[in-house]
């Protein structure tokens, strides 16, 4: 016969008043958790007490119970309701709601570990979706924050949480991610964006939070660049358009999403600037956001002068001056500014650099023939270049501003000015060029033909650095040039080779943004602005100046000219009989291209190129990359990253060829080895999370075979 379930008495419930309550020594807390209990004070006045104490009674000598009970369970309740006694605003003799605990089993320390152990903590999505209710209800954040003491921007937070994806919030309840991914999500509010990106990091295990965070800002532009800086967040966002950001991480201002709005807007200013700089009136202004290296070449560069002060303008300038002299002055030795110092002098400093970079006056018979380049500085500013003179306007500039002869100088009266009269204003060009975009290579794992336009942007880097070093080799320059001169005359071949002498200047069409920053760039730009300080301003002078020269600086001029001339470029062959370059003038080129590197032996290791994933690996296969890896750390180093995801391997790849000093096929010379031969394997190690695979390089006995110009 079964025996009868006893049944559970549960404890009692009764109204204590307050002023019979003890806090029992035997409550187990101890350490401080959780809000304060001013906090807990306040929302137990807003809500009145959501939880009852437990006690139990206090006994006499003889065991019988006192009027007093003690609370082992609920101390903090206890310490607020008691704060709230102290302030006045609850009576002493107040009913609290109490547990009343007889069980002479279970000890008071017991019970309160028991209810503090037991006690389950809300689920951060709980509360989020919680936050979300009391704000749909009508609260405002601020409400929302002043009732759970917390602040605005952690309100903010929450919320941006709770509108995250419903199936990654379900993802999350299930473990299936942490709070810190969730978190990177929050940085869109577009939910497919949100759940492709979760699929894509999912599979791939490269699931980190700064990872998601990169792809799902891949698409938009950083409030730091330059183009976002010279609209402002503000226009921007008036003219509709949304900035993403990141409520927990500095994210320095957030990302524009909006690129083709952030494009016409920039468009829209530099346009509405360009025609206050064409009011000053000059012939033509080249409008863009930025223009590659070069652009100014083949352009007379026109010499202005330093506007002069008005008495005004320099009494301005000199009291800001003088105020910023006896600041700087008075805090000379001081450790650190005082704030509104610091400021004073930034205002300061702001307004003298506003005097120094005044335009320059140019005449105006000058301006009618002239133009300027309208563009964004790196620091978002408006950059405007005066003062350039094209090619095709040099004769009637030269026309114009030639002194005539006095003999034949017509008659003029007194009352005329200096110059004639100003030219009247002309309405100038101005032309606003457009943008294009690389086109992504796709993730396949066949090796392909490396695209004509990364062959050009690569082979774009050898030119340049074949100028440089062609420049400092003035007895190969004058070869080459000898070469191209004797060919002309002697053997009547017409067909473009490496040194299109004349000197016409090859333009660079494929550039990589590292390509103005590289050695040799600037090592070109110094040189030329060495040269350009020593030239006079007119042909005949000019004569007389060479003709003046040592026989080694004549070289060493020759040289530098020459060396524009200079077009080692992969270029698409014109299959079709047009004004392009013919596969006999390709391949001309670049045999000639290889004979002046061999000339000037020219490392591109050397000169600094180095692969990276904007020149080089995020423009080609994976298959690609492994190659690279391959060729230069040997075969193990390739197999520790051919499991990684495309970028990921891109960015790997670039770490692991810093120091290897290995190129593509482009920039090395067909007979050269492969740069892997030369590896000694002391490179930087592999990075932890890879380090874990044994595996040398292979043996470096064989020569890599090598390799074609990329396919036509």
């Amino acid at each position: 016969m079964a025996s009868a379930v006893q049944k559970i008495k549960l404890s009692p419930s009764r109204d204590i008043p307050f002023n019979k309550l003890v806090l029992s020594q035997s409550n187990v807390r101890r350490t401080k958790a959780g809000i304060s209990i001013e906090d807990l004070a306040e929302d137990i006045a807003h809500r009145k007490l959501l939880q009852s104490l437990n006690v139990r009674a206090i006994l006499d000598a003889d065991g019988q119970e006192t009027s007093m009970w003690e609370v082992p369970a609920g101390g903090r309740r206890y310490r607020a309701l008691e704060l709230l006694v102290k302030q006045k605003r609850l009576a002493k003799t107040a009913p609290v709601p109490c547990i009343v605990s007889d069980s002479t089993e279970i000890t008071a320390e017991e019970d309160s570990l028991a209810e503090n152990v037991h006690r389950v903590a809300l689920h951060p999505l709980d509360q989020f979706r919680a936050f979300q209710t009391l704000r749909e209800q009508g609260r405002s954040e601020e409400e929302i924050a002043a009732i759970f003491f917390v602040s605005v921007n952690v309100v903010k937070q929450r919320l941006r949480l709770a509108a995250v994806s419903l199936r990654l919030l379900d993802v999350y309840a299930d473990d299936g991610m942490s709070l810190d991914q969730l978190m990177a999500f929050t940085v869109t509010a577009d939910h497919v964006r949100q759940e492709q990106v979760w699929g894509s990091v999912n599979k791939s295990g490269y699931d980190e939070p700064y990872q998601i965070r990169r792809l799902l800002t891949e698409r938009a532009v950083r409030a730091s660049d330059k183009r976002a800086r010279f609209v402002g967040l503000a226009a921007y966002e008036a003219a509709g358009g949304n900035v993403l950001r990141d409520l927990f991480e500095e994210d320095g201002g957030g990302w524009l999403e909006d690129v083709a709005l952030l494009e016409r807007l920039v468009a829209d200013k530099l346009r509405a600037e360009a025609e206050i700089v064409a009011a000053e009136g000059w012939k033509w202004l080249d409008v863009a956001a930025s223009f590659p290296y070069g652009h100014d070449h083949g352009h007379r560069r026109l010499e202005g002068t330093p506007p002069d002060l008005t008495s005004e303008e320099q009494a301005s300038f000199d009291a800001l001056q003088a105020e910023y002299d006896t600041l700087q002055a008075k805090y000379e030795d001081a450790d650190e500014l005082p704030d509104e110092v610091d400021a004073r002098l930034g205002e300061l400093e702001e307004a003298l650099e506003a005097f120094a970079n005044r335009p320059d006056v140019f005449k105006p018979a000058e301006i009618v023939h002239a133009g300027a380049f309208v563009s964004i500085d790196g620091e978002g500013g408006l950059q405007v270049e005066r003062g350039y003179v094209r090619r095709e306007d040099e004769a009637a500039f030269v026309a114009a501003t030639t002194e005539p002869d006095p003999e034949l100088r017509p008659a003029t009266s007194s009352s005329d000015g200096d110059d004639g009269g100003a030219p009247p204003v002309q309405r100038a060009t101005i032309t606003v060029e457009g943008q294009t975009g690389a086109v992504e290579e796709e993730d396949d794992d066949a090796i392909r033909p490396l695209p004509d336009r990364l062959v050009t942007e690569l082979t774009a880097h050898r030119t340049l650095a074949l100028r440089d070093a062609v420049a400092c080799h003035p007895q190969v320059a004058m070869t080459a040039l000898l070469h191209k001169l004797c060919v002309d005359a002697f053997y009547q071949t017409y067909t473009p080779g490496c040194l299109e002498a004349g000197v016409r200047h090859v333009q660079l069409p494929g550039q990589t943004p590292d390509l103005k920053e590289s050695a040799y760039a600037k090592s070109i730009a110094d040189r030329h602005a060495a040269w350009q300080a020593d030239m006079p301003t007119d042909e005949q002078a000019l004569w007389n100046r060479l003709a003046a020269l040592d026989d080694a600086s004549r070289l060493a001029l020759l040289a530098h000219c020459a060396s524009f001339g200079l077009n080692a470029l992969f270029e698409k062959v014109d299959r079709y009989g047009g004004s392009g370059v013919t596969a006999n003038g390709l391949q001309r080129r670049l045999d000639q291209a290889d004979r002046l590197v061999r000339a000037v032996d020219l490392d591109m290791a050397e000169v600094g190129w180095r692969p990276t994933v904007d020149n080089y690996l995020g423009r080609v296969t994976k298959s690609r990359i492994l190659e690279a890896v391959r060729e230069a750390k040997g075969e193990g180093a390739a197999q520790l990253i051919d499991h990684l995801k495309k970028s990921e391997m891109a960015k790997e790849a670039e770490r692991l060829l810093a120091d290897t000093r290995w190129l593509p096929e482009p920039l090395r010379l067909a007979e050269l080895a492969s740069p892997s031969d030369a590896n000694d394997g002391s490179s930087e190690p592999l990075p932890e999370f890879l380090s874990g695979d044994e595996e040398q390089a292979n043996d470096a006995g064989e020569n890599e075979p090598t390799h074609a110009v990329a396919a036509e």
